[in-house]
């Protein structure tokens, strides 16, 4: 799969310019219109379709409900793989290692770019929408920003399903099925935890999962790759 391979198919260095002109075109403008799409949902929600709420208040307050000692430890944890600090901290530290171990710079940023792009759509489009949190008990501090969408959500989707698709270069077919697979579920247990604390509502979570897909393309297709590069490279 191009797609997927696309950093295998073309192994060589981008220069200056294209590098410039990528970030440009393939990751600023359609950040842009990310923030944008993000942004006129929420005032969706907040306008013809606030009407939602009551439904999304009632799956929110059933988990309240069913509560229980073990199960608040459990998503504690979940909940923090999703945090900020955890994020940023995990993403550095892997994207040196990739900058290391392969030398491709422009490949080991990918998980880099794609939660910046996330953080920077994110940010603005909650702060300007600023829906309100569920109206049960909270059992996360809550952030500075608002309900919608979930930050934590799409931090983790635009970390790990970014890391999903590097882990394709494990040789080892157990342990790179392994990988992918704890790096495609991560998301979801942070998903879980942030509707169970009682942090956000579900389509607060279903958008910050589109927000973390949509960076995560963008991260994985920053830099224009050619999928005849490696075999033009390997007959010369």
């Amino acid at each position: 799969m191009a797609f997927l391979n696309r950093y295998d198919l073309d192994r060589t260095r981008p220069d200056a310019a294209t590098v410039r002109r990528d970030l440009l075109v393939r990751v600023l403008i359609p950040g842009i219109v990310l923030f944008g799409l993000l942004t006129g949902l929420g005032f969706l929600l907040k306008g013809p379709l606030n009407g939602l709420e009551v439904s999304e208040e009632r799956i929110n307050t059933y988990l309240a409900n069913h509560r229980s000692p073990l199960w608040n430890s459990i998503t504690a944890a979940w909940s923090h793989i999703g945090n900020t600090e955890y994020v940023i901290g995990v993403c550095i530290l892997l994207v040196a290692l990739m900058w290391w171990r392969t030398k491709e710079w422009w490949y080991a940023v990918a998980p880099g770019i794609a939660i910046s792009v996330q953080a920077a759509a994110f940010v603005p489009a909650t702060n300007l929408v600023d829906r309100p949190r569920p109206t049960v008990p909270h059992l996360d501090p809550a952030p500075p920003t608002s309900s919608f969408p979930s930050g934590h959500v799409g931090a983790a989707t635009a970390l790990y399903w970014t890391l999903a698709m590097m882990a394709q270069r494990i040789e080892n077919r157990p342990l790179r099925r392994l990988v992918t697979l704890i790096c495609a579920v991560i998301p979801l247990l942070v998903a879980y935890a942030r509707l169970y604390r009682g942090m956000h509502h579900l389509v607060d979570v279903l958008v910050g999962f589109l927000n973390g897909v949509i960076s995560q393309v963008i991260g994985w297709l920053w830099v224009r790759r050619d999928p005849q590069g490696h075999d033009a490279q390997t007959r010369a």
